[in-house]
């Protein structure tokens, strides 16, 4: 999405048609993509259980199922994100979505600095489950 604006744009109005491109089945499970930006940061959490795109990003990591961290993601978002090293700027608005059985959300994490010129393979490198979840950032180059 980092590389191919289409993609991205795509990815953003119709996760699941996206995936398919990419030859990756979903099945009948909704899916929608949210970017993260300068100006905001999105986050992701399942309260009533641990709903996650598993299709797409594997099993999903122990503490994502914890109830610490379904209840904390949604009552003190940014305390959590700073105990998993995300410190957001106090301007830049925070999102908490909370996925459903029939619904998951996964992030499109802001591409970093100093990447201009990498190519896909290397871009894709830099990408993780957490900034996917918004638990993390992309690594730096």
């Amino acid at each position: 999405a980092w590389a191919d604006d289409a993609f991205r744009r795509k990815l953003l109005e119709d996760a699941p048609a996206a995936c398919a491109e990419l030859g990756i089945d979903i099945g009948p499970l909704k899916l929608i993509v949210v970017e993260n930006t300068q100006g905001t940061h999105n986050m992701i959490v399942c309260t009533l259980c641990s709903c996650y795109p598993r299709d797409l990003l594997g099993l999903p990591p122990d503490w994502y199922k914890t109830r610490a961290y379904r209840s904390r993601a949604v009552i003190e978002p940014r305390k959590v994100l700073r105990e998993f090293g995300v410190d957001l700027p106090d301007d830049m608005q925070l999102r908490v979505h909370d996925s459903t059985a029939d619904m998951r959300y996964m992030v499109l994490p802001a591409r970093p600095e100093g990447t201009e010129g990498m190519g896909e393979d290397a871009l894709a490198a830099l990408v993780t489950r957490d900034s996917m979840i918004g638990t993390g950032l992309p690594l730096s180059p």
